[in-house]
């Protein structure tokens, strides 16, 4: 590999005067052994760190919380260095897409070619090429700074953001174990500044009150680890353990938001030899899209309402956003003691406030609160706001109070601005790898639901790109709405499918007060779900093929099994029922949904009305030709259901 120590200090002449990238030192190497890919070309992957130079006096900086406090350098600049990796095309398109990694990990290829986790960040395998082959130009930004080195997750990209030395005050951990080890040991967030009158209290649901039965204790081992002894009896392996300490040493992790502004800022705009991206004297990237997907889908949204779109010189930072899965919710990231890892969901971390007001992009009012607010509202002030596109599993609704992208806190219809979209994956859980099948896990009681995003997030991101290069409007919105009759209360929603036993059960959207200690909920907001059809399949939104010519029932939501808060959705999956192979089994089983075989005479018809179904897509520019020939060809080989052998596919 060749080594490029980049060093902005000798070249501030080319770099406007308020930049706050002040370092990028990176190694190159060919990407996936010198492969062409078709438009881009061969690939670079370039590998290494970039440090940020803050300024707490500029305006742009004000809203990070403690920048102010932090340690500074010579210059008066508050620093923080993060991991960098970006795929550089021989053959560039001119669109920069930076993905928000996932707790560190790199999903894009995962989505969108089909391949695994951190195989197109660690140079693996490129899978199906297809961001490759359009000539995109990808980076990847490391800015959790609680993923310690060398994180054990994939690529364990991470921030070094700078603490604040002598603050102290109140912190929360909530411990979730999922398993019957006892003694559990645990870490803390933050160094804690005195370890007398530290709590710990368990709960079987966050409804209930906090418990310290006994055989419930804990023993430090040290000012950031603890060792919890959890009680004999009376509570399962989903049980909550609260802990309540007093904390120091707060990071600025905020800082993120100002790192993702300002390397887009520098990327695009910086013409000298420093910027990797220069050719000639000028970017090779003049577009940008901020991508992520589930945790890191939530931190572009933050990152959106939190008004970083406009970079320093007030120029937009991303023309384009493409959150995946975050459904209503955001992140707990620019904030003291932040935990950005937090993930609300039916059972656990529901009162860190990663889920609360504003949950739309257009403005409304909080009717609890009686504050008004949207997620465009700062970037609107500073006429910044880009192009987004929003894409929510069957889950979101279920697990993520995604309702309230569409409905105001009353539950009244509440449009989308002109330059969101927002596409349901009618059937989807909140994410499965391409070559998962429909397969039973302890903890869930079905079997788990396989269907994958990637075909639609293709062909979405081919609208996208086109909408913000060329002005070409995207396919409408495909979510589902009270007004157009595809949602409704949770009440009496599924036909009686006898595995499913339907019982309406969903993760609440609460008003929680997390100023006190621990927090306290003051109000609740209505949450609506998705209508279905006879068979269980939801109505609205994206309907793949697998859901027009189904063979099984496709659900957002899957009960807990027994031992593991039995009967609350299980965090992040959805469920799959295959239809019975005959008119008399499925009448034995008390099944109302018709079997295959009075569904589909022969395999031809079965194929046949796959192939009709996707071609509608295709039309509405919701498949590409490619997936949509690739689907007619898993039906055939009977492969598309993705159920497992004897499952109905």
């Amino acid at each position: 590999m060749s080594r490029i120590g980049l060093a902005l200090g000798a070249m501030l002449a080319a770099v406007p005067a308020a930049a706050q990238v002040s370092r990028l030192e990176v190694a190159a190497e060919p990407a996936f052994g010198g492969r062409e890919f078709g438009a881009g070309g061969r690939y670079e992957r370039l590998s290494g760190r970039v440090t940020f130079a803050l300024d707490p006096a500029e305006a742009r900086n004000a809203a990070i919380a403690d920048l102010a406090l932090a340690p500074r350098n010579a210059q008066g600049r508050v620093e923080a260095t993060a991991d960098l990796v970006i795929l550089r095309p021989a053959r560039p398109n001119g669109t920069l897409l930076v993905e928000v990694p996932n707790r560190g990990r790199e999903l894009a290829g995962q989505l969108y070619h089909d391949a695994a986790a951190n195989d197109l960040l660690l140079n693996r395998n490129p899978g199906n090429g297809f961001l490759l082959e359009q000539g995109y130009t990808l980076a990847w930004l490391g800015w959790q700074a609680d993923i310690p080195p060398g994180e054990g997750r994939g690529a364990g990209l991470r921030l070094d953001a700078p603490v604040v030395p002598g603050v102290t005050g109140p912190s929360r951990e909530e411990f979730l174990f999922e398993h019957a080890r006892n003694p559990v040991e645990v870490t803390l967030t933050y160094p804690a500044a005195r370890r007398e009158g530290a709590t710990l209290t368990v709960r079987a649901r966050t409804e209930d009150p906090r418990a310290t039965p006994p055989g419930l204790s804990f023993r430090w081992l040290d000012d950031r680890r603890i060792e919890i002894t959890r009680p004999a009896g009376g509570f399962d392996q989903a049980a909550l353990h609260e802990f309540i300490y007093e904390a120091k040493d707060p990071t600025v992790q905020g800082i993120a938001f100002a790192a993702f502004r300002d390397l887009a800022a520098f990327l695009r705009h910086d013409g000298s030899p420093a910027n990797p991206l220069a050719r000639d004297g000028r970017s090779t990237v003049n577009r940008a899209m901020l991508h992520g997907v589930s945790q890191s889908g939530r931190v572009v949204r933050d990152f959106l309402h939190q008004g970083f779109n406009e970079d320093l010189e007030g120029r937009i930072a991303y023309d384009a956003m493409l959150p995946h899965i975050p459904g209503t919710r955001r992140s707990f990231t620019n904030a003291r003691w932040a935990q950005p890892g937090r993930n609300p969901t039916p059972h656990g971390d529901r009162h860190f406030p990663v889920d609360q007001f504003p949950f739309a992009y257009a403005e409304s009012e909080d009717h609890l609160s009686g504050r008004r607010d949207g997620l465009l509202r700062r970037c609107t002030i500073t006429a910044t706001c880009p192009q987004v596109m929003q894409t929510d599993s069957e889950y979101e609704f279920w697990g993520a109070r995604a309702s309230l992208l569409v409905h105001d806190t009353r539950g009244a219809h509440l449009p989308l601005p002109g330059n969101v979209r927002a596409y349901l994956l009618a059937g989807h859980p909140h994410f499965a790898q391409a070559s998962a099948l429909a397969q039973p896990v302890p903890g869930c009681a079905l079997p788990l639901n396989p269907l994958q995003a990637g075909a639609p997030l293709r062909a979405l991101l081919v609208a996208m790109e086109r909408w913000m290069r060329d002005g070409i409007a995207p396919p409408d919105s495909r979510y589902p709405s009270l007004a157009a009759g595809t949602l409704a209360p949770a009440a009496g929603l599924y036909p009686a499918i006898p595995p499913l036993r339907y019982a309406g059960r969903h993760a609440p959207a609460q008003w929680v007060d997390a100023t006190a200690m621990p927090p306290v909920v003051r109000g609740e907001y209505p949450v609506l779900l998705p209508r279905v059809d006879a068979d269980g399949n939801a109505l609205g939104g994206i309907r793949l093929p697998v859901l027009e010519a189904p063979r099984a029932t496709y659900t957002g939501w899957n009960p807990r099994a027994e031992g593991f808060a039995p009967g609350i959705p299980c965090t992040n999956q959805g469920a799959a029922i295959p239809f019975a192979a005959t008119r008399a089994a499925r009448e034995a089983a008390g099944d109302p949904r018709p079997s295959l075989e009075e569904r589909w005479p022969d395999a031809a018809a079965y194929v046949a009305a796959v192939e009709r179904a996707a071609a509608r897509l295709v039309a509405e520019r919701l498949l590409l030709p490619a997936d949509a020939a690739a689907m007619r060809q898993a039906a055939a080989a009977g492969t598309l259901a993705r159920l497992p052998p004897g499952g109905g596919g």
